[in-house]
């Protein structure tokens, strides 16, 4: 018998055992990675670790894509300075990045995962795999891993989602909190790539494209924009823009959604004009397509030039006014259809899981079955990319713990 089982020894795992262990409680932590908890960290922020976003909980929610109103009361009590001086506090200097991103001064994600890992330490770690909860007269009083049962005083499941199988999120949490009578909003990947059936996509694959300006179109009308970086793939679109733009898409069998890419923001559609008519009357007699080599990069040139509709050996002299414009528009509104998201094996995190309504939002408790929790992915709560995924599964764990040592509470 423990305090407290913990599901799941990924990020809100961590810092769940972490901060229950800072109360003096006793935890168990059920993790079923063979190479032990915590090993999602080692990818994020392509490998440095964005943990978080350094500004006030107002700011942090206009950035959370699903349930904000949710994480009022766990942000208010765990914002991002406080994760910030936790881990400074663990011995992991942090600096302050371009947008506001958090990361370890070392730039070396496995700092993170160490000091988190410290944090918990004097917990029980137990390489096995939640098989179901023991459910007993409207309570859980722990898991069944391995034909074997885990008892304790409350139960916290933070299994993450399904993003990144490899590392252990297999979504094994849904089954488990159906299983204590929660509604699962079914999960999809998100903060992912894009896909597409564009042909032109495959020609550039590996193309990086900086400072565009990306917007998502939902039935023609713009949904998301923002400027950055974008990557052609072989199978679509990949990169900061893309990976925010796709937390945005829901639902494709009732909507179609395409991708904008001005590649000229910073010259307004007359400006392009003006500049493209200088350029062809000094081109005077030479090919028009040499219009696109100072506009383009190399591997995007032919695909411009198939989507302008010129004849390849068109003399620049002969461009009229409507073959410009149709320049202009191509270069400020290339147009790639989506017709799917990445999968989950790249995905950075899940959208969907646990219907929050079934939560309390200032301890986590489920409001369906006695002591029992949740933290992290495995909730219906999701962000852009920043910092602001880490911090909710830092916040969620910090309010649960928070939750089973309140004063008047029965617990432990």
């Amino acid at each position: 018998m423990t305090d407290l089982l913990v599901i799941g020894g990924g990020a809100a795992g961590l810092m769940a055992a972490g901060a229950a262990r800072a109360r003096g409680l006793a935890v168990t932590v059920l993790e079923h990675n063979a190479r032990g908890p915590g090993r999602k960290l080692l990818l994020t922020g392509k490998g440095r670790c964005n943990l978080t976003s350094d500004c006030e909980p107002r700011d942090f929610l206009a950035f959370v894509r699903r349930n904000p109103r949710f994480l009022y009361s766990a942000l208010a009590a765990f914002p991002p300075r406080a994760a910030m001086e936790l881990f400074e506090s663990l011995g992991v200097p942090l600096k302050t990045e371009r947008g506001r991103r958090v990361f370890p001064r070392s730039d070396r994600a496995a700092d993170v995962l160490a000091a988190l890992r410290a944090y918990a330490a004097g917990s029980t770690f137990v390489p096995a795999h939640a098989d179901a909860l023991l459910l007993e007269g409207g309570r859980c009083a722990g898991a069944a891993a391995a034909g074997r049962p885990y008892r304790a005083a409350a139960t916290l499941l933070c299994t993450g989602g399904i993003s990144y199988p490899a590392t252990g999120s297999d979504g094994s949490g849904y089954r488990l909190a159906e299983q204590a009578g929660h509604t699962v909003v079914p999960p999809q990947p998100c903060l992912c790539a894009l896909k597409s059936p564009d042909p032109d996509c495959p020609r550039m694959a590996g193309l990086s494209l900086r400072n565009v300006r990306l917007t998502l179109l939902r039935d023609e009308k713009p949904l998301f924009a923002e400027q950055g970086e974008a990557l052609f793939t072989h199978f679509g679109l990949s990169g900061p823009l893309v990976l925010t733009a796709s937390s945005y898409v829901e639902d494709m069998a009732a909507h179609r959604y395409a991708c904008e890419l001005d590649l000229k923001p910073a010259l307004d559609e007359k400006a392009l004009y003006d500049r493209l008519t200088r350029d062809a009357a000094a081109l005077g007699a030479r090919r028009a397509a040499a219009l696109l080599d100072t506009l383009l990069p190399r591997s995007m040139r032919a695909p411009a030039l198939g989507r302008w509709g010129i004849g390849a050996g068109m003399a620049a002299a002969q461009l009229t006014k409507g073959h410009k414009l149709a320049l202009v528009r191509l270069l400020k509104h290339w147009r790639v259809e989506v017709c799917g998201l990445g999968d989950a094996e790249h995905a950075v995190i899940t959208a969907g899981g646990v219907d929050v309504r079934g939560v309390d939002p200032k301890t986590m408790r489920s409001r369906l079955c006695r002591d029992l929790c949740f933290a992290g992915e495995v909730l219906d709560v999701d962000a852009r990319t920043g910092g602001y995924n880490l911090h909710i599964a830092w916040c969620t764990a910090q309010a649960a713990v928070r939750g089973l040592t309140q004063k008047g509470e029965a617990f432990p």
